[in-house]
Order: structure tokens, then C-alpha cells, then sequence
């Protein structure tokens, strides 16, 4: 006779009181575990690549060289900036694309790296769609977000964002809404800037400059007063 799940009845009451224990408590933590992100707001990243750095010290890697972040900056015009991680898909596609089985999914969805087992071949980064995976430049290993899963503060790529372009989403569609309303945004903003060199309007440029520099300012000097030690 078939089992309950089997037949798929999961909402007969009869058959959720005959599951096992163990089953039951494995639907109710599928139900409560939600895919979250972190992801860009093209429209007011600046490329400044502080994520990268925040990341690299939050990691401790030995070196502050933003080749080791788990984000990458991707600075595609002056206009248009980007900064991408990973995404944790559900049966991540680079998980699968490994040919050593160095890559495993935990259940909650972070890519764990068996450096013992990796030997650097790429398979992964090509397999990736969201270019959230890439090679350590000195071990054997790749480098995938993992929201910072050991510090209770969350991801410090988001808290120390000088222009609050990164947060937590769950949902892929809302990531490609501000994509393309930033790339709609790009033919406007040019126009403003042209504009504004052509009147030599420049008190208004170095305005947003300096409100700029202020808030990275500040975010360096709150790096500096939590990994001071590393700094020096």
C-alpha cells in the first residue's frame, strides 16, 4: 500500500498524524527556511567596491585584496554599476556542474567547498547564471557568499553599503525590476550630467560628490574602528 506521501496527500488530516516524527519536522523546517539573497540597486551603487573590501576583512583573508570577496563589483559604465553574490538556487546548477563533487548544498542553501576535493577547473563559475561564484587566487577553493552566516549582525557587505545599495531579497523578479528601471534611468542621467558640464553648473556636481565622499567617509571610519587591528 502506498504511504501518504507517496500518494500525495499532504493535507489529509489523518495522514499528516501517521507521518513520522522525523518527516513532520523535516516539512516544517522546508516551510520556514526562505531563500534570501543580498542584491544591488544598480541606481545608486557608485562602484566604490567598499562591499569587496568589508567582505575580504569580515572573511579574514590574510591580504586586503578584493579578489578574495565573496561580491564582486562589476563597473559596466559610469552610469551603471553592479555588484553580484550568490543566490543560493534551490539545486544550484554549480553544485551540479562539479565534476570532483567539491561543491555541496547545505539545507540552508549555502554552497559548502570541499577544498580537498576542488582543483580549480571553473566548471562551476560557467555553470553559475548570477556570476556569484569565482576562484580563490591562491588555494584551491572558490569563493561563495555565505551571508556572513557566523556573525549575528548578517551580511557586513549590506550594513557598511555607503549608499544603501545592498540588502536582503528572496525573490529573483524584484532583482530584475531595479535592473531595469536603473538601465531605463541611464539615457536621463546622461542627458542631466551633459547638461550640467555644458552650464559649468559645477557647484551642483561637486554637491553630490561631496555628499558622496561624506557617506564613504563615515563607513571607513566605522571599518576602521571594527577591524583597526587587521588595518595597521
Amino acid at each position: 500500500m502506498l504511504s501518504c506521501l507517496e500518494k500525495g496527500n499532504y493535507k489529509n488530516k489523518f495522514c499528516m498524524r501517521t507521518f513520522n516524527p522525523s518527516l513532520m519536522g523535516m516539512l516544517r523546517m522546508a516551510k520556514s527556511v526562505q531563500r534570501k539573497f543580498v542584491a544591488v540597486d544598480p541606481a545608486k551603487c557608485t562602484g566604490c567596491s567598499l562591499c569587496e573590501y568589508v567582505c575580504v576583512l569580515e572573511k579574514g583573508e590574510p591580504l586586503w585584496n578584493p579578489l578574495r570577496s565573496r561580491v564582486r563589483v562589476i563597473r559596466l559604465t559610469p552610469a551603471f554599476n553592479l555588484a553580484l553574490t550568490c543566490r543560493f538556487c534551490e539545486n544550484a546548477p554549480c553544485v551540479r556542474a562539479c565534476p570532483r563533487n567539491a561543491l555541496a548544498q547545505s539545507e540552508e542553501g549555502f554552497i559548502l567547498v570541499d577544498e580537498a576535493k576542488c582543483d580549480r577547473c571553473g566548471w562551476c563559475i560557467q555553470a553559475c547564471p548570477y556570476g556569484g561564484i569565482s576562484l580563490h587566487p591562491d588555494r584551491s577553493s572558490v569563493l561563495v557568499c555565505d551571508l556572513c552566516k557566523s556573525n549575528p549582525e548578517g551580511p557586513q557587505c549590506v550594513k557598511f553599503c555607503p549608499e544603501e545599495a545592498l540588502e536582503l531579497v528572496t525573490d529573483d523578479s524584484v532583482v530584475t525590476k531595479k535592473w531595469v528601471t536603473a538601465m531605463e534611468k541611464i539615457p536621463a542621467n546622461i542627458e542631466k550630467l551633459t547638461n550640467l558640464v555644458k552650464r559649468r553648473e559645477w557647484a551642483a556636481l561637486f554637491e553630490e560628490a561631496e555628499g558622496r565622499a561624506k557617506r564613504l567617509s563615515e563607513k571607513l571610519e566605522a571599518i576602521n574602528k571594527k577591524w583597526s587591528y587587521k588595518l595597521k
